[in-house]
């Protein structure tokens, strides 16, 4: 299984598709993998380069126990990038990954073509409340996490009728290094882009979830109302909208890339 050792983390990805065809890399939400993305890996690897990794202190990717920021997380895809030979490619990123994403269309344009920011802000939610997340996991671990995370991530309905389909991903979340995710919620905490998403310069799409309750549908609209240029696009979910319309997600990804 391909790693790439970057900046002190042993980082875990995976490539479906064409080696020739127009890449895109897809980045996890805090608390999930790179599998959440595989109902879109499925659809899209036939016509893409499908790019999926876990970030730092998530799934099969290590952290090493020392702090960092979202600029770390944005160095370790283009680092991905430059370790398969990509020059440019679609970014897609959920939440944290829509915080990277903020940061590489700020920082590293010139390597993405397109950039659609799923489900995030500008900034995402307060330091009191990350601050009490993480000393909840530092000190009891990520068991008091999993059900609350669960309801965030998607509607009711969809919990009830899907409960299979969640499955893996709550075992994901259960089985994460707490100090990982620790690390991360702070790299969160500390991302904020509210001055400065309007220099990004690649075409962006910013989707929201309109029953999403930890980056609201109007901080969504926001977001895109920051960036010139940036199309909105509001689907009738949760935080994790691609999960649960796998296939409106899909298509509006594909409209958007062309």
């Amino acid at each position: 299984m391909p790693y790439l050792d970057h900046a002190g983390a042993r980082l875990f990805y995976t490539v479906d598709g064409p080696d020739q065809a127009p890449a895109i890399v897809f980045s996890n939400s805090l608390g999930t993998d790179h599998t959440m993305w595989q109902p879109q890996a499925d659809a899209l690897a036939g016509d893409f380069r499908v790019v999926r990794y876990d970030t730092r202190g998530h799934g099969r990717s290590t952290y090493d126990g020392k702090p960092f920021g979202v600029d770390t997380l944005g160095r370790d895809v283009v680092a991905i990038l430059d370790a398969l030979g990509i020059e440019q490619a679609t970014f897609c990123g959920l939440s944290m990954g829509g915080s990277t994403g903020q940061w590489l269309g700020i920082h590293a344009p010139q390597r993405f073509s397109r950039i659609v920011l799923a489900n995030t802000a500008a900034k995402i939610g307060g330091a009191d409340g990350w601050n009490a997340r993480i000393g909840t996991v530092q000190q009891e671990g990520m068991a008091p996490l999993v059900d609350a995370s669960v309801q965030r991530w998607f509607t009711p309905a969809f919990v009830a009728r899907e409960a299979a389909a969640i499955a893996p991903l709550r075992a994901v979340l259960a089985a994460l290094d707490p100090q990982g995710y620790a690390a991360n919620c702070a790299a969160v905490r500390d991302a904020d882009f509210r001055d400065t998403a309007s220099t990004i310069g690649v075409p962006v799409l910013v989707i929201a979830g309109s029953d999403d309750p930890s980056t609201t549908a109007a901080e969504g609209r926001a977001l895109a109302d920051a960036i010139p240029g940036a199309r909105y696009l509001e689907l009738p979910a949760a935080h994790i909208s691609s999960f649960e319309l796998p296939q409106r997600f899909t298509q509006a990804l594909r409209e958007f890339i062309g």
